[in-house]
């Protein structure tokens, strides 16, 4: 397993031993630093991500042999060129996509097909995300959440490692059957397997799964393995909106690249979901969509730049 993420010894609540006002708690453990607030008796833990540099995109030969015919080629095309990117600084990162416990708290109702307070909320645009962290915002002063950026999102996930997947490489068996998988992730092989819901997703025509199941959706956040970084679900259970739209990406190093911000630009989404294959549950899959697409396979998790160190 990776090391915890370094201590930011110029703001960390836990090196200069003054945690932000909103905090509810803090601490570190074995994937290192978090914080956490309260709302309603919801709380929610946020793991601190350092700096750091990265390789984002997939090689090449990741990809390769993936696509069916020419037009998903042009789909896994988007992951490429792979390109090295540096963040010059670190943010704290939501340790769980959004529950549907703590959307509720804010937003006084629940438009989730698969409705339980521990499983992520869906059926939410861009559009919902950014009026739930307008209103959180709102209620938690000095909060100042927003989504991560694809490059903040794909760096997370990766926690250190550089395979396809952050436990190592994916060995794909069939469409819906990577056992590298079931570990750490709700894909199509395996998010069906005793669901517990009674408008479960006729699953029974899925193609080559890794467990047989019927009936499919989401599952409660924290069930499956977290990366190295403390993370949960950031592969599969369900897709998660990101603040920018599409980059095109080149052989150039980056420094805190940032996609389309233009009103109305399709956002990315990220981490693969409850109702894909295999070939998308990878580190670096892309995918994006209209901002007010609402769908039961998309939700979000939230993030928290450094801001102003003045008023930690």
């Amino acid at each position: 397993m990776n090391a915890p993420p370094s201590i930011d010894t110029a703001w960390h609540p836990l090196a200069t031993g003054c945690p932000p006002r909103w905090a509810s708690g803090w601490g570190q453990d074995r994937w290192g630093a978090f914080v956490e607030f309260t709302l309603q008796n919801v709380t929610q833990r946020l793991r601190w991500i350092p700096p750091g540099r990265f390789w984002m995109g997939s090689p090449e030969e990741e990809t390769r042999g993936l696509a069916k015919n020419d037009n998903e080629q042009k789909w896994f095309e988007r992951e490429h060129p792979r390109h090295l990117v540096t963040l010059t600084e670190g943010y704290w990162l939501f340790d769980t996509p959004c529950t549907q416990a703590l959307w509720e708290a804010v937003m006084e109702k629940n438009p989730s097909r698969f409705q339980s307070p521990t499983r992520p909320v869906e059926q939410v645009s861009w559009h919902d995300a950014q009026d739930f962290l307008k209103r959180l915002n709102g209620r938690i002063p000095g909060l100042d959440l927003s989504l991560p950026s694809e490059a903040q999102w794909e760096y997370a996930c990766r926690a250190g490692t550089e395979t396809a997947i952050y436990t190592g490489e994916l060995v794909i068996l069939g469409q819906c059957n990577a056992p590298a998988l079931d570990p750490i992730a709700w894909y199509s092989g395996n998010s069906g397997v005793e669901f517990d819901l009674d408008d479960g997703y006729d699953s029974s025509g899925w193609p080559e799964k890794q467990y047989p199941h019927m009936r499919a959706g989401t599952r409660p956040v924290k069930l499956k393995r977290p990366n190295p970084w403390g993370l949960y679900d950031m592969l599969g259970n369900v897709w998660e909106w990101c603040q920018d739209g599409r980059r095109d990406y080149d052989q150039n190093t980056q420094t805190d690249p940032i996609g389309s911000l233009i009103a109305g630009a399709r956002r990315i989404v990220r981490g693969g979901s409850w109702s894909h294959g295999v070939r998308l549950m990878r580190a670096a899959s892309r995918s994006y969509d209209s901002p007010g697409s609402r769908r039961e396979r998309i939700g979000f998790r939230c993030a928290r730049a450094r801001g102003d160190r003045s008023t930690p």
